[in-house]
C-alpha cells in the first residue's frame, strides 16, 4: 500500500470549489487556516502566474502561504485580487 500526502489543491476544480474552500477557511475563524487555504487555491490556478498578478515572486508566495509563514495583510490582498476573488463583511447572525 503506497500512502500519498494529501493535498487539497488538487480537488479544486471549479470556482465553487474554490469559493466554498475560502469560505469554509473563513468560517473557521483561524489566520493560518486561511493563509493556507489562500495558497492551496493559489497552488490549483497555478502558483506562478499568481505571484506574478499579485507582483510578488513565486519562492516568496510559497514562503508567504505555507503554514509557518507569516504574510503581510498586503500580501493577502494581492493574492486574493490576482485569483479574482474579494472578501466581503457581513453582519454576524
Amino acid at each position: 500500500m503506497t500512502i500519498t500526502p494529501w493535498d487539497a489543491s488538487e480537488y479544486l476544480e471549479s470556482e465553487e470549489d474554490i469559493i466554498a474552500y475560502l469560505n469554509a477557511a473563513l468560517e473557521a475563524e483561524d489566520p493560518a487556516l486561511l493563509q493556507v487555504a489562500l495558497g492551496d487555491i493559489a497552488k490549483a490556478r497555478g502558483m506562478t502566474s499568481i505571484a506574478r498578478e499579485a507582483g510578488v515572486g513565486r519562492e516568496s508566495l510559497y514562503k508567504s502561504l505555507s503554514a509557518d509563514g507569516n504574510p503581510s495583510w498586503q500580501t493577502l490582498s494581492k493574492v486574493i485580487s490576482a485569483l479574482g476573488l474579494r472578501l466581503e463583511a457581513r453582519a454576524a447572525s
